[in-house]
């Protein structure tokens, strides 16, 4: 017999959706059939059952700019366990003084009170090509994808693209993925040089300084690098649809590149940013037109854009509290408990993204990508019992205030949502049921890749 059995369920695969139960033993699947038996039954008839999602670009405990981002990594897990997210990817705090290595050990600490299971990208900050050996033993460490932006450079975060060109070299050699945060620093540079200081305390310039055009010359260079040097590439929060065409010719060039969007970039609009709390959405890259959203949701179904993830970057109002000038913000939006939720929402039941589809970009595509596939991303006895039990039909709205996520506001806030997480199982324990939350302080693990 076995510990715990899913009855009765509509299974969400890629490959279709079965009508099967689910069968787990100990902290993995053990059988998909019907009828099992268990010592536990959970009686899911009328629910569907995905695999337990994975959102692969989170920033918990985060340092920006003299604050941090307000979910550490228990509130963090709690509100992504409610959400039906079983693995996150974090990023670790990197340093131009510290090696990879050492911001990884600080990391695994930050992350102990975690109750679902976690993985980092490496963050590169300063590299240069005498650094090889710390990717080479981050990733001995279990860390095989490393983080680059080509923005940010006053803050000394920018990669350049000479040494941008060395590390994708080895990255390629030691089969790791190389993360890129792509958007044009030199075009950001001349744009801010042009405003005047009354379009610098306007919310929407961020719009202006980093346009469509500035992701897409990126996205452009990322690809080309790629091409040559033959490495696994990624393009976190793709938010156009300029971008998106030069990820799909950076493909034709030969690139094995995969690129990721998220709920905001879907979403919302440049229009937000006239709002009287316009402020409260500060984040790079800035947000689009209606027709990028369109243009992302095709991509999302088509399978042009790999998967979803939230970029998970929280702050209270105190935190972004507008100080007279867009660049004075802290930059983020939260959104890890809500993704699977508006993916099916406004995706699934609006037509714009097939069922089973949503099974591959929650979970199983960036399970393949990032080293974590079979244990992740999949419903196959062997794999870990990582289970979304999802409602396909409460209807409910989106309230900061009864949400697990730490802030005080929702980008999404009074949104009429249809469909919401059930119960949530890691590695076959029940750790959210109906609004409970379950899963123990600390039972997560690190998941090395």
């Amino acid at each position: 017999m076995y510990d715990l059995v899913i009855r009765g369920g509509s299974v969400v695969t890629p490959a279709g959706v079965l009508s099967t139960d689910v069968a787990v033993f100990g902290e993995k699947i053990a059988a998909l059939g019907a009828p099992l038996e268990g010592r536990e039954v959970i009686d899911a008839a009328g629910k569907l059952v995905f695999p337990g999602v994975i959102d692969p670009h989170v920033h918990f405990a985060l340092p920006v700019g003299g604050s941090v981002s307000s979910d550490d990594f228990y509130s963090g897990s709690v509100a992504a366990a409610c959400g039906g997210v079983t693995s996150v990817i974090d990023f670790t705090v990197g340093a131009s003084d510290r090696s990879i290595p050492d911001d990884l050990r600080r990391r695994l600490e930050d992350a102990k009170p975690s109750i679902i299971d976690y993985a980092f990208h490496g963050e590169v900050v300063g590299w240069r090509p005498g650094r090889v050996e710390e990717m080479r033993e981050a990733a001995a460490l279990g860390v095989k994808s490393f983080k680059f932006f080509t923005a940010y450079g006053a803050s000394g975060r920018r990669t350049d693209t000479g040494p941008l060109l060395q590390a994708f070299q080895a990255l390629a050699e030691i089969d790791a993925v190389a993360v890129v945060h792509a958007e044009d620093d030199s075009m950001i540079e001349t744009l801010s040089a042009l405003l005047s200081n009354e379009e610098w305390g306007r919310m929407e310039s961020v719009a202006k300084v980093r346009p469509d055009v500035c992701e897409a010359s990126a996205v452009n260079t990322v690809g080309w690098l790629a091409a040559t040097t033959g490495v696994r590439c990624h393009i976190v929060h793709l938010s156009s649809a300029l971008g998106l065409a030069e990820a799909l010719h950076a493909r034709e060039r030969g690139a094995d590149l995969s690129v990721e969007t998220c709920p905001q970039y879907l979403l919302l609009t440049s229009d937000v940013y006239n709002a009287p709390e316009g402020h409260l959405y500060s984040a790079a890259p800035a947000l689009r037109s209606a027709e990028d959203n369109a243009v992302l949701w095709d991509g999302l179904a088509s399978g042009d854009i790999d998967f979803a993830a939230t970029d998970h970057c929280p702050f209270t109002r105190t935190q972004k509290e507008w100080k007279g000038a867009f660049d004075r913000l802290p930059g983020g939006l939260p959104g890890v408990e809500l993704l699977l939720p508006l993916l099916y929402s406004e995706g699934v039941l609006r037509g714009k993204l097939p069922l089973c589809e949503l099974a591959s970009i929650t979970s199983e595509r960036a399970a393949k990508r990032y080293g974590l596939f079979p244990r992740k991303g999949c419903l196959l006895p062997g794999s870990d019992a990582d289970l979304v039990i999802f409602d396909p039909e409460e209807v409910w709205h989106v309230q900061a205030g009864a949400l697990r996520m730490n802030v005080d506001f929702s980008p999404y806030e009074n949104l009429e949502l249809i469909g919401k997480t059930w119960q949530t199982i890691s590695r076959g324990e029940v750790i959210y049921s109906e609004g409970r939350v379950l899963g123990k302080k600390g039972r997560g693990v690190f998941l090395n890749r």
